[in-house]
């Protein structure tokens, strides 16, 4: 009997330990409050504010590391500012923050191949910032005005970016150096028996970039896939652009009646895209598939940033007029919580500790 009722004990103490195990415990979800200059370091499971952090003025954006460990925010100032501030999120305290001076403007953000990828609204350029050697260790400029959201693929190869007043998508794809009229790359075809690699004085691979005319405003956007296809948020217009990365096209224009669209996120699986604005009380529902809107949803007087959680189940909205994030059920496509992390919260990420 004894023996029965340890099998049992070790069972339950062992399925516990499971579910903590796949509890999202090591996970967080990170909300900036542009009016507190504040980063408030929220569990998602309990939606309560772990810490709040100082991140300077005027935060727009932020994004965490791969491991889960440090945070960059982005210290706007509409252009005139230049600083990405740090957070040490084990410690849950602030770090020096980052001078990108002579580059001003930082606000979009991403995390790949373990370095800070970041736009330079003032500078007309975007860069990136190698933790390893806290140094900017690339800069290139986009000739667009108001380079905003950034994305990069995990590979480092394409980049998107959204320059909102010169109303333009810009591609960008690493490849390599073709080879001009004059015949081989400088240095002359490579000697019988020489090393491989490149012959001296070759070039190697360049940033291959297309600027694609949108609507007007394009401010938040999203990727499908390897860049496949992307959706771009025109907030003056209205309405989503489709764009094709392959043929550097537009595709479709959708009539989402979204003015002011901020941000536009898609559901985990795909299928689904939200679109967010502060022009308006409505979160929109767009099935990918269709091209339809599916749903208005009623979350406030103005929405900014999104965010997803990875297993599809919630959306985060940051409603910014009412000091509030929706937490919306991805199912019932309806609110079922707020989240009370500051005021005028905008920009979010979701980190998980590795």
């Amino acid at each position: 009997m004894k023996t029965k009722w340890c099998v049992v004990l070790v069972g339950v103490f062992l399925a516990s330990n499971l579910l903590i195990a796949q509890s999202p415990s090591d996970s967080s979800l990170l909300v900036l409050s542009k009016r507190g200059h504040t980063l408030a370091i929220v569990d998602p499971s309990t939606l309560k504010v772990l810490a709040k952090v100082p991140i300077g003025d005027d935060p727009h954006e932020v994004i965490a590391s791969t491991d889960g460990e440090t945070a960059y925010v982005s210290n706007y100032g509409g252009g005139s500012l230049h600083t990405l501030a740090v957070v040490d999120l084990v410690g849950q305290k602030a770090m020096p923050a980052i001078d990108l001076d002579p580059l001003h403007g930082p606000h979009g953000l991403t995390f790949v191949g373990g370095k800070t990828w970041f736009t330079v609204e003032g500078s007309k350029a975007i860069g990136r910032f190698d933790p390893a050697t806290q140094r900017v260790d690339w800069v290139l400029g986009t000739g667009q005005d108001r380079t905003h959201m950034i994305w990069v693929s995990e590979d480092e190869k394409k980049i998107v970016t959204a320059n909102v007043a010169s109303g333009t998508m810009t591609l960008m794809e690493l490849r390599a150096r073709q080879q001009g009229p004059g015949g081989p790359p400088p240095g002359g075809p490579r000697p019988a028996g020489a090393p491989s690699g490149p012959p001296p004085g070759a070039r190697g691979p360049d940033w291959e970039g297309t600027v694609v005319k949108v609507g007007n405003g394009p401010e938040g956007f999203d990727v499908l896939g390897d860049a496949t296809t992307i959706w771009a948020a025109n907030a003056q217009d209205g309405t989503v652009s489709i764009i094709d990365f392959a043929s550097r096209k537009v595709i479709d224009t959708l009539a989402v009646n979204a003015r002011g669209a901020n941000r536009l996120k898609f559901t985990p699986d795909g299928k689904t895209a939200l679109i967010s604005s502060l022009g308006g009380s409505e979160l929109v529902f767009a099935d990918v598939a269709s091209r339809k809107v599916v749903k208005r949803l009623k979350i406030g007087t103005g929405a900014a940033g999104i965010v997803m959680q990875p297993d599809g189940l919630r959306a985060f909205v940051a409603c910014s007029p009412d000091d509030y994030v929706a937490v919306i059920d991805l199912k019932t496509m309806e609110v079922v919580g707020k989240i009370d992390a500051g005021g005028e919260p905008d920009g979010m990420a979701w980190t998980v500790r590795k």
